[in-house]
């Protein structure tokens, strides 16, 4: 999947210990095959990130809270 600036992403944990990230990518630095994004990260860090397969993928929209 290829993103574009401004999507909100999240990439799974590389250890089972650790929780998927969630950020929004700031810059497109290369496309397919092998994409390179960087992403402002929820935790207020910012990295470049080259995603292996699978491992980013587009965060599900928050359900409305009802009240």
């Amino acid at each position: 999947m290829t993103f574009k600036v401004g999507d909100r992403v999240v990439a799974e944990a590389e250890s089972t210990e650790r929780r998927p990230r969630s950020g929004t990518v700031r810059e497109v630095l290369r496309e397919d095959p092998s994409p390179r994004y960087r992403i402002d990260w929820d935790d207020g860090h910012s990295s470049i990130y080259s995603p292996a397969a699978g491992a980013l993928h587009a965060e599900r929209p928050r359900a409305a809270a009802h009240g």
